[in-house]
């Protein structure tokens, strides 16, 4: 965001040569984590990353070409980046945004959007880029400190990247690679790669911040304050050869209500004598806009967060380093439900046969489904890696990501029978015990001293993704025993990569990346139950080769141009192939035979060096073309009622990004960002769905927007005023749903947002701030938070 920020000049070529350590990945065995290289030294290159977060810039117009990062960082980038980069630093955050979730880090970088619903959400937060909807959290790459946080054992809402084994107060800086322009990343880079690097110290310091915040929620028959607090604290020290970390939080955050049970006005039949009379039912329109009935809301949620991180770091000898990071992340989730109905004594219903407006409504166990939710997640992260800057260097880097406990609790009472009566507190639990991934990475960089300008990186990952889901039946949804299996689905996935690709600085103008990834991939042990029959799958064994390409023209002092493509195969994921369900021994809803999605990429850049290097103006066209995409749709061809993951033939992507930063604009003290963003996103070919051809792309805006102004009077205190905006869009594929201002739909916003950070004394910072200043009212199928306040104290040492 702040052109100071160490991440700005990173932008593939004209930030050349980008040394960072390659990822701190891990498995549950023993190497300690090896953090970050520091760049080889070149002619003007003066951005500093260093020490407590400070950064440094000199006047000489070639400051944005280069970061330079000291020792203790690690990094899951490359050292060379072929593409462009955009990202934050910990000051700019601290300063711009009230952040109280990992994510956050990222509300005003260009393209970007965290579908975030409220402070904690842990379920439904999906990253959406450039060509790439909220519906598609499988094409892009979360890391941590070098450790895989996406969740990659599926597609959608359900599978977002963790984001809660990260707290803001530990991160140091956040950088996000746009496209699949580079060979270290697997197709799931196609949209984009974010990278989190956390503090590593330097000396002994030590933190604490305070976090309370509020939103007063206006919405049908709602009118509720939902309000919440956190705590985080750190401490760290480098004492000789070893450093370490450690950052322990907790949250408790009271969400607003997410889900409505609804009826079609339509759906109503003729009043019968079972019909209670009701009031409190509101009237709105849907998606479609077709007239339906609010009732009442259920997964209000009251969530409770623990997070650990532990880091050590050792210095092998001064060029090889290793690390451990182990991290723990426990979530308790209660879904809370409320009718809005009443009877004429004014009691709250909720089942039964009711009448409204001379209609008769029958109300199901399956309108207000209470909920619990506890999670207790692992990850463990080890890497050794050289940082000679000669001619050879290596990284050995490992990790794993354990689901320990994974448990949900459902409301759902039984119906009476001829052999059995009615229990009411009857439910189903689902666990996911024993799912997970673990990657493992061997990378190396040759810089051949006999050819000038080239540098070599090449590697091997592998990747592997483990699916257990088992869905119990239980007498008492709160806390009994599972006594018999309702359903289950299994699966693996496994994806070997080689890697290589040459960064060839051909003058001081010119400078090129030529690369490729060969991918294997494997599919097995998938299967699906019913209470009565389980169905395997079986082996599928497939291969890809991806190449990239960029090129870079650096015209003098402030013109720089760059090209670059690449293309990216993304694979069909456990939840994709073997999520379903059985009916006799066919399965439902989803095909283990999908193919991959498969996407050629290009951008074309322009940037500007503004001010002497203080700013930087940036245009880019970016184009992907992607054949089988995989979606959820009916296949209409068959003429199937039943909606199911299928490929879709074709979706074609233009769009341009303009991209502006600057330091000292215009008056001393004031910092600028601001980014427009136009997507076309259309469907071109869908067989299965023809209804789909020519609309747009669901949850792909055309439009997107952000802004921050912030004015630091002095060193103490700051102003800042952002703005989100997000154009019309449409959850569906053949845009059926034109009204996104109702439950279940995807609406346009514009939200306004303020912060002010005030340091009381040396050690000590007060910061207010509110989002959603103007209360917009808006959805991602699900409701926004409305206008929150929040606070926030920190301590310093």
């Amino acid at each position: 965001m702040n052109p100071l920020s160490p991440s700005l000049r990173a932008s593939a070529q004209t930030r050349a040569c980008f040394t960072l350590s390659a990822a701190a990945t891990a498995v549950a065995a023993a190497f300690p984590l090896l953090a970050c290289a520091q760049s080889e030294p070149q002619p003007q290159a003066t951005v500093a990353a260093a020490g407590n977060d400070s950064t440094q810039q000199t006047s000489d117009s070639q400051t944005l070409q280069r970061v330079t990062l000291t020792a203790g960082r690690p990094s899951s980038l490359p050292t060379e980046i072929p593409t462009t980069i955009e990202g934050i630093d910990a000051k700019t955050m601290e300063r711009s945004i009230n952040a109280t979730d990992a994510e956050d880090a990222l509300k005003y970088l260009p393209s970007l959007l965290v579908r975030k619903r409220y402070i904690g959400d842990y379920n439904h937060a999906v990253l959406a880029t450039r060509a790439s909807g909220t519906g598609n959290s499988a094409r892009s790459m979360v890391y941590a400190d070098g450790i895989l946080l996406s969740n990659l054992l599926g597609n959608g809402a359900g599978f977002t990247p963790r984001w809660g084994l990260v707290t803001p107060e530990e991160i140091e800086r956040v950088d996000v690679l746009y496209g699949p322009f580079s060979a270290a990343y697997a197709g799931n880079s196609v949209g984009a790669v974010v990278d989190y690097i956390t503090r590593m110290p330097t000396q002994f310091e030590a933190h604490v911040k305070a976090q309370a915040f509020t939103q007063d929620f206006k919405l049908f028959n709602t009118d509720k304050s939902y309000s919440g607090h956190q705590t985080s604290a750190s401490i760290g020290d480098k004492n000789g050869p070893w450093s370490w970390w450690i950052n322990v939080n907790e949250a408790d955050s009271n969400g607003q209500p997410l889900v409505f049970a609804n009826r079609l006005v339509s759906a109503g039949v003729p009043v019968t004598a079972s019909a209670i009379p009701v009031s409190g039912a509101v009237l709105d329109k849907n998606p479609k806009n077709q007239d339906w009935l609010m009732l009442g809301t259920t997964t209000q949620y009251h969530t409770l967060q623990d997070h650990a991180k532990v880091k050590l770091a050792y210095d092998i000898s001064p060029t090889i380093r290793a690390s451990y990071t182990f991290g723990y992340w426990h979530n308790s989730t209660d879904g809370n439900v409320e009718s809005y109905l009443r009877d004429a004594a004014g009691n709250a219903v909720y089942t039964g046969n009711v009448a409204i407006n001379g209609r008769q409504y029958t109300l199901t166990p399956a309108d207000f489904t209470p909920n619990k939710n506890v999670l207790e997640h692992l990850t463990h992260g080890f890497d050794v890696k050289s940082n000679t800057k000669g001619t050879w260097d290596w990284e050995i880097a490992a990790s794993l990501y354990d689901y320990n406990k994974d448990i949900l609790r459902s409301w759902m009472p039984s119906t009476a029978s001829a052999t059995s009566a009615a229990n009411p507190n009857a439910g189903r639990i689902t666990d996911m015990a024993g799912t997970g991934w673990n990657t493992v990475a061997l990378k190396g960089i040759w810089r051949p001293q006999d050819a000038a300008g080239h540098t070599v990186e090449f590697g091997y990952q592998r990747e592997a993704y483990k699916l257990r889901t088992s869905v119990f039946d239980t007498a008492n949804w709160t806390d009994g025993a599972a006594s018999g299996l309702f359903s289950g689905f299994n699966g693996d996935t496994q994806l070997q990569s080689l890697y290589a690709q040459d960064a060839w600085r051909i003058n001081q103008q010119w400078k090129t990346i030529l690369g490729g990834r060969f991918e294997q991939w494997r599919a097995d042990n998938g299967s699906i139950a019913s209470k009565t029959t389980v169905q395997p799958f079986g082996t599928r064994d497939e291969h890809y080769f991806s190449p990239k390409a960029a090129l870079s023209y650096h015209q003098d002092s402030d013109w720089t141009y760059k090209a670059s493509v690449g293309r990216a195969v993304r694979m069909p994921t456990v939840s994709e192939l073997y999520q379903g369900s059985l009916s006799g021994t066919n399965i439902v809803n989803n095909d283990p035979n999908l193919k991959p999605e498969k996407s050629w990429t290009s951008e074309l850049t322009a940037e500007r060096s503004l001010n002497n290097g203080a700013g930087i103006l940036r245009a880019t066209f970016f184009h992907e073309r992607t054949k089988d995409a995989l979606y959820s749709q009916v296949n209409a061809a068959a003429s199937s009622t039943v909606t199911t993951i299928q490929n879709v033939d074709d979706i074609r992507t233009n769009g341009i990004e303009l991209a502006y930063q600057a330091s000292d604009a215009f008056v001393r003290g004031l910092d600028l960002t601001g980014s427009l963003t136009y997507t076309d996103s259309e469907i071109l070919r869908n067989d299965k769905f023809p209804a789909s051809v020519g609309k747009q792309q669901p949850r792909v805006p055309n439009w997107r927007a952000n802004f921050v102004a912030t004015y630091r009077q002095d060193d103490k205190l700051s102003y800042t005023l952002g703005a989100r905006y997000s154009g019309k869009q449409y959850g569906t594929l053949d845009n059926s749903d034109p009204n996104g201002n109702s439950y279940t739909g995807f609406g346009s916003f514009f939200v306004a947002d303020v912060r002010v950070r005030y340091q009381l004394a040396r050690q000590w910072t007060g910061s207010i701030g509110i989002d959603n200043l103007n209360n917009a009212k808006y959805w991602a199928f699900h409701p926004y938070t409305q206008r929150t306040v929040m606070a926030e104290l920190k301590f310093d040492y």
